[in-house]
């Protein structure tokens, strides 16, 4: 079964799952992947920091680990 992303997923748990998906991150501003506070982030509270609809952000997500 593929890794499946939620809103309530830890960025440091999809981090740990897969580095490759880094650029998703870097793409909506979110530059500082591998500090303390945005590892333990949710994806949902990551998207409202930096003004992106969680649910296109689950969807690349989740068509990332579906391959």
């Amino acid at each position: 079964m593929a890794f499946e992303v939620t809103k309530d997923t830890i960025i440091g748990d999809i981090m740990d799952h897969d580095e490759s998906v880094a650029p998703y991150f870097t793409d909506m501003g979110m530059h500082c992947l591998y500090c303390p506070a945005s590892r333990g982030e949710t994806l949902e509270e990551a998207c409202e920091v930096h003004g992106v609809d969680p649910k296109e952000m689950i969807k690349k997500l989740n068509a990332h680990f579906a391959k």
